[in-house]
């Protein structure tokens, strides 16, 4: 590390954490660090907190797909081998990547290092690029594209804070692409300021074996090019290898030059061209044509920045540390020339000119080409002029097709399978392709497909899918129709054979006029070249792609074929995923809609209305139900399980099934919560899947409305609160204790109760109606209120109104909205008795509701009324505790109730033979429809209901 304005001091880490390794502690606090720490290493401490790195990280990416013999590993072995045998002994690691930071080469100078390192410092595959590995020799030289030094506390990770590193990119001296990176560690105490020339030394020898590598033609161009003169009339020198033209050159400017430079060879004309660059700077590229002695003709593309560049030593802190104990070994290889290393290139010395921020230019010192012609150059050029690239127009034009298709392919592979839609993903097909390959663009994909299925007969059913071109009077079938092809057609022989078929001249193909010669002839006014592609992925033909050309523009080519079918095929991949997810979407959601309620009970608490939709990218596990209770009372559910897909809709089948069986308990709303906790909680330990899928709990609400006496118990877990809506049309979100969401488990949760008078409504809806990135929710549930207020039609017409002015365009997430308007259920057909622990009125209380029954017109049912209430008043008079109170309610049923203090609930059981008692509730049961007992705060209440048919 380096103060602002003193000189560079130690970087590793100091007792106490006080010094400079207090700089990269203050930085991981989130403290500001804006002296003392060098720039390049600040800013990539910055870009690994941006990328989400965590400095005690231990894991790397490895890769089995590295390229073992690839042409930086051909170029560095022989190198390597002698930086092996000059460290001897040593505890020197060396390394060589290749341009995504994977390790290609290990060399130690103790051979025991490689049985004590780790393996992600011994085994070649790693990866080491800065986005994965944070702050590191052989990232970060690949990011800043300069030489670096790392020390100690520098490192982002952990696991490299007591070691040190050099690393310097290598690259093509022709093309001035970065190939690799050559990285030396080394132990903290082992820092040697001459390893400074040694790596850079090494890495030229690297370099020179890469030219070594090119072709004799390009060498002969490059011998032509340096012949042609030390020093231009403008006084630049010639030089090879430019690496950078300006400091901090982004890769994507390069890429524009690199292009530019591409098209200006295949024109094969003298020319000067200025480029512009994104960032507002202008670079002139000048052709100048050349002949080698041995007759080939190219072009050499020099790059020229307006104004000078500075031409400062390389700035690279220097360390007072114990040497490697080579002195005198390195003392000799600071002079090594890697001499008869390159074939056909003889010994030569490349320097890198540069500041801090990176290197600006390449000087060629000395040179030996082919026939051992030696180039001797100045050591230090002005670094404003330099050679981008040599070539042969033909090849030059050859190359440019190729980067161009490549880009095609590239920017395909981004721009294709965004979404998971079919005709989307076609479409983006046809997008790709228009005007880049082709004019005119038509995919026909079977119905099956689709519709998510796998196509039985891809020749048959065939649908127009999307149609796009350059202008849209061309006269094809349009989207939507059904397309036919006769056997002759390239379509059907191109689904037949499974190849793409090229008609280079439409008019002269087999076929194309036998089925509909009168289109035929109108679509050949347009168009006059094809290829007809099918649609092939993991052995499936999805359907057939035709890419057409227009009249006055040249007819397709073998190459343009080629090109077609590598697009189809990674279309089609795209097509055949989004066929895939539409299968399992339609699966998930018919699974998830059988899951729901599929109609309202009957029953007179409340009138209900209840929407679901789907997210449009995945299928959620959002529910709700309605569950009529005893007393008249109806219980109202609405809940959510975390996640998406099959697994979320089989949970939320069981969490519905369970909630239900809580509720029909008559456990109150939250009992009912803390039964569904320890559920959840057992699904996720029980299923270790579950939390690989994302399914780790679930939200909640449950509210239970009285209509006798137009009170709402609610409780919820985790869960948006739910809108009330009074009589009056005002609208507020009651202050509902949150609860922690199901499956925490350990935490209580807390019952409200409210009053709501006849003709309120209660809304309960789920996340996915007021959640989404694009808005703020507190904006959503003003907007849900000012809805609510408005809406004074039927909880049909509240839903709809809803949705349209408060649900999401497209919902990234499930939509579960349940709108119940409350009744009171009349005064008059409720009857009360209260009464002490006395049997003797027992009688009292059969007569009196008899009288009420009669008053009712229920005299039919005053027999089972009787029997009813004399077995349960009984009972309550002998095993319960006083007080007594006895209820009759006329609703779609008659129902019984008697409510006392005490805890005990009766059991229903065969009784013998010889038993004397034992058959009373034997007896209620057989003359009600149902019966059951509910817990209160006060005791408990035996309820039954009797039928009103026979009344």
């Amino acid at each position: 590390m380096v103060r602002a304005g003193e000189d560079p001091i130690s970087a590793g880490r100091a007792p106490g954490c006080t010094g400079p390794a207090s700089f990269r502690e203050r930085f991981l606090q989130g403290e500001p660090v804006e002296t003392g720490v060098r720039t390049s290493i600040l800013n990539s401490w910055r870009r690994c907190r941006t990328l989400g790195l965590s400095p005690d990280q231990a894991d790397l990416p490895f890769r089995e797909d590295f390229e073992p013999d690839g042409r930086i590993v051909r170029a560095a072995v022989p190198v390597l081998d002698r930086l092996q045998a000059t460290f001897a002994g040593s505890a020197m690691n060396i390394s060589v990547a290749d341009a995504s930071g994977t390790v290609l080469l290990r060399r130690f100078g103790e051979a025991s290092l490689a049985r004590v390192l780790p393996a992600f410092q011994i085994v070649p595959g790693f990866v080491f690029a800065e986005k994965v590995a944070g702050t590191n020799g052989i990232g970060l030289a690949l990011a800043e594209r300069q030489p670096i030094r790392v020390y100690g506390a520098e490192h982002f990770a952990e696991r490299s804070q007591g070691s040190a590193c050099r690393a310097v990119p290598v690259r093509d001296p022709l093309s001035g692409r970065i190939e690799g990176v050559l990285c030396f560690g080394y132990p903290r105490s082992a820092e040697d300021p001459a390893l400074d020339t040694v790596i850079r030394k090494a890495a030229e020898a690297i370099e020179r074996r890469l030219l070594g590598q090119s072709s004799s033609r390009e060498r002969a161009l490059l011998r032509a090019y340096l012949d042609s003169g030390a020093e231009t009339a403008a006084g630049f020198r010639h030089r090879v290898g430019v690496r950078e033209l300006a400091v901090e050159m982004s890769p994507r400017d390069r890429a524009i030059l690199m292009e530019k430079a591409a098209e200006l060879i295949a024109c094969a004309q003298r020319a000067c061209v200025d480029v512009p660059l994104p960032d507002g700077r202008r670079v002139t590229l000048v052709s100048r044509p050349m002949t080698s002695a041995c007759g080939v003709e190219g072009f050499a593309i020099e790059a020229v920045v307006p104004g000078p560049s500075p031409c400062e030593p390389l700035a690279l802190p220097h360390q007072v540390h114990k040497p490697l104990g080579l002195s005198a070994e390195l003392a000799a290889a600071t002079s090594l020339t890697f001499s008869g290393a390159v074939p056909d290139v003889g010994p030569g010395r490349l320097h890198v000119i540069g500041t801090e921020h990176g290197p600006v230019a390449v000087g060629v010192e000395r040179v030996t080409v082919g026939d051992g012609t030696t180039h001797e150059h100045s050591d230090s050029p002005p670094p404003a002029r330099g050679l981008m690239m040599v070539g042969e127009p033909h090849v030059g034009t050859y190359a440019l097709a190729a980067r161009r298709r490549l880009e095609l392919l590239s920017e395909a592979g981004v721009r294709i399978g965004t979404t998971l839609d079919v005709r989307t993903t076609a479409r983006e097909l046809a997008e790709s392709a228009v005007p880049q390959l082709a004019d005119f663009v038509t995919i026909d994909l079977p119905e099956a497909v689709l519709r998510g299925e796998e196509p039985a007969d891809p020749r048959s059913d065939l649908r127009r899918t999307v149609v796009h071109g350059i202008h849209d009077d061309c006269p094809f079938q349009p989207a939507g129709k059904q397309v036919e092809y006769g056997p002759t057609m390239p379509q059907s022989r191109c689904l037949t054979s499974g190849q793409a078929v090229l008609e280079p001249d439409l008019k002269a193909a087999a076929g194309w006029f036998v089925q509909d010669p009168d289109h035929s002839v109108q679509l050949l006014s347009h168009v006059h070249s094809l290829i007809a592609v099918p649609l092939v992925a993991r052995g499936v033909v999805l359907g057939v792609a035709g890419f057409y050309r227009a009249q006055g523009l040249p007819p397709f080519g073998d190459d343009d074929r080629s090109l077609a079918q590598e697009l189809a095929a990674r279309a089609a991949l795209s097509i055949d995923n989004a066929r895939r997810y539409t299968r399992e979407r339609a699966t998930v959601l018919a699974l998830q809609r059988s899951l729901l309620p599929h109609g309202v009970p009957d029953q007179d608490a409340v009138e209900v209305a209840h929407r679901y939709l789907p997210a449009e990218s995945d299928v959620g596990g959002d529910w709700y139900d309605v569950i009529p209770l005893s007393g008249s009372r109806i219980g109202l559910f609405v809940g959510d399980v975390v996640g998406h897909g099959m697994l979320s809709a089989a949970t939320m089948g069981r969490l519905r099934t369970a909630a239900r069986s809580f509720a029909e308990l008559d456990f109150p709303p939250d009992e009912v919560l803390t039964h569904l906790d320890k559920l959840v909680g057992r699904l996720d330990r029980e299923d270790p899947g579950a939390v690989d899928a994302g399914i780790i709990g679930a939200t909640c609400l449950y509210a239970i409305y009285d209509p006798t006496t137009q009170q709402c118990t609610m409780a919820r877990a985790g869960h948006p609160p739910p809108a009330l809506v009074r009589p009056d049309g005002t609208a507020w979100f009651p202050d509902l204790p949150a609860g922690p969401p199901l499956g925490l488990g350990g935490l209580p949760f807390e019952a409200a109760e409210l009053d709501l008078p006849e003709n309120s409504q209660l809304v309960l809806y789920t996340d996915g109606l007021i959640e989404d990135r694009h808005r703020d929710v507190d904006e959503v549930l003003d907007q849900l209120r000012a809805t609510l207020a408005q809406a004074n039609g039927t909880p049909d017409e509240t839903c709809e109104a809803v949705l349209d002015t408060v649900a999401p365009a497209h919902p990234c997430d499930d939509i579960a909205l349940l709108v119940a308007r409350t009744h009171a259920l009349d005064p008059q057909r409720i009857a009360t008795w209260n009464l002490p622990a006395d049997p003797a009125l027992v009688s009292e209380v059969r007569a009196s509701a008899t009288r009420r029954l009669a008053d009712w017109g229920l005299d039919g049912a005053a027999f089972a009324v009787e029997l009813v209430l004399s077995e349960l008043v009984t009972n309550a008079i002998r095993h319960g505790a006083g007080p007594i109170r006895v209820r009759l309610l006329h609703d779609r049923t008659l129902i019984c109730e008697v409510s006392d203090t005490s805890n005990t609930a009766p059991h229903l059981r065969r009784a013998a033979s010889t038993d004397e008692g034992g058959r009373g509730l034997f007896l209620v049961a057989q003359l009600t429809q149902s019966w059951g007992t509910r817990y209160t705060q006060q005791g408990k209440v035996i309820w039954a209901e009797c039928g009103l048919e026979g009344a």
